[in-house]
């Protein structure tokens, strides 16, 4: 009986190699390259980070660990961290940025479903900062004695997959990110208290855009309609003006106030929209909604290796945020073309501790009993014990 391939083999048949291949064409990426390729470099950037390895030594050490299996991982007869750094180093991040934005394409056209029941995507945007050892990452200065940089993500609430990715510097306002996000018309944009910028968001509905934003504590303004009957949760729910100077001068419409009282946090939340079609508790949703950019950024770190880079420039820096982003949409890609009904996180777990068996991936998904909670973020301990049940459990064939 014919052995199936690897997992990690397995994982690769949801990337598209030839349109990969066309950007390193673009970008003359493998020009003077003899053995390791860009394809070579993707696939070992992805081997690392779906097996959680902690450094770049740790990741060569586990491919020597596979010697004899890494021609048929897709990552070269023999990888070198020499090798390795200079790819790194020298190849242009914007091969894998454009694939990675190619990918989350694919997995946004496949994974559609109309949660909200609106004609438009509903997105949340909101950045996670990286922090950077100064000394090592010199051109990530953020504070005096600290580096960093931030990932802003516009995430697509209803496929789960980001839509728009922007790294920069720590040092900017968040808010200076709203200037480079792609705005739809009839889309809504649901942002947190940091994003209250009043001209930002004139512009958003200028295009004709819908936003949510919670508004700050400071905010002065003046009603000038209101609903009388209140469903359940909700305090209030207007139409004012801005009083203050600037902000009335840089939003000069009509916006919509909705205080919304949450009972599972036991707080109220004030939120400011120009989505005036819409009834309170949607806008109160689509607000609640955002958390999940939170639970994205948090996997994004822990599971994908975002937090320790395997190289100081900021080229390569910038190849492996890219390269967690393409892995992440492989992933759901994946999720979604077999059908699987756990969530895109979960599998992540599963495929830690079995990239280099020969299981197939459908009998490695399937036969589990985990329940897909809403906490994501045990431990990873924890995480990862359940996980070497399964395994166990697999193998053992029960």
């Amino acid at each position: 009986m014919q052995k199936s391939p690897f997992v990690f083999t397995q994982l690769t048949k949801f990337i598209s190699r030839s349109y990969f291949n066309d950007l390193v064409r673009k970008y003359n990426g493998d020009r003077y390259v003899k053995t390791f390729t860009c394809w070579n470099q993707l696939l070992t950037l992805m081997f690392g980070q779906l097996s959680n390895r902690q450094s770049m030594r740790d990741l060569i050490a586990a491919l020597e660990a596979h010697q004899s299996k890494c021609y048929h991982l897709g990552v070269s007869k023999r990888v070198t961290r020499s090798n390795l750094a200079k790819a790194n180093e020298e190849r242009d991040y914007r091969i894998f940025e454009d694939f990675a934005f190619y990918m989350m394409a694919e997995a946004r056209r496949l994974r559609i479903d109309h949660i909200f029941q609106l004609d438009g995507n509903v997105y949340a945007f909101d950045s996670t900062t990286i922090s950077l050892c100064l000394s090592v990452f010199e051109w990530a200065k953020f504070r005096k004695h600290k580096g960093g940089i931030k990932v802003h993500t516009l995430f697509d609430i209803e496929t789960q997959v980001p839509a728009f990715i922007h790294i920069t510097n720590a040092k900017p306002h968040d808010v200076t990110a709203m200037d480079v996000i792609p705005y739809e018309s009839g889309s809504y944009y649901v942002f947190d208290r940091a994003y209250n910028h009043y001209k930002r968001l004139y512009r958003i509905h200028s295009c004709g855009s819908f936003f949510v934003v919670r508004a700050k504590k400071n905010l002065k303004y003046k009603t000038v309609k209101w609903v009388r009957r209140l469903p359940k949760n909700i305090l209030s729910d207007a139409q004012i003006e801005l009083t203050d100077y600037y902000p009335s001068k840089h939003y000069p419409e009509t916006l919509r106030l909705v205080k919304y009282w949450d009972e599972e946090n036991q707080r109220e939340f004030t939120y400011l929209t120009n989505a005036k079609h819409l009834t309170a508790q949607q806008v109160a949703d689509l607000y609640k909604s955002r958390w999940q950019v939170e639970l994205f950024f948090k996997w994004l770190k822990q599971h994908l290796r975002i937090k320790r880079f395997w190289g100081t420039s900021e080229n390569a820096v910038r190849i492996q945020v890219y390269v967690a982003i393409t892995t992440f949409c492989m992933v759901a890609i994946m999720q979604h073309k077999m059908k699987l009904s756990r969530s895109t996180y979960e599998i992540l777990q599963i495929l830690n501790l079995s990239l280099t068996d020969t299981t197939p991936l459908v009998d490695l998904l399937n036969k589990t009993n985990f329940q897909d909670v809403k906490d994501q973020y045990s431990s990873g301990d924890s995480c990862y014990f359940k996980v070497l049940i399964l395994i166990v459990q697999i193998f053992s064939g029960h």
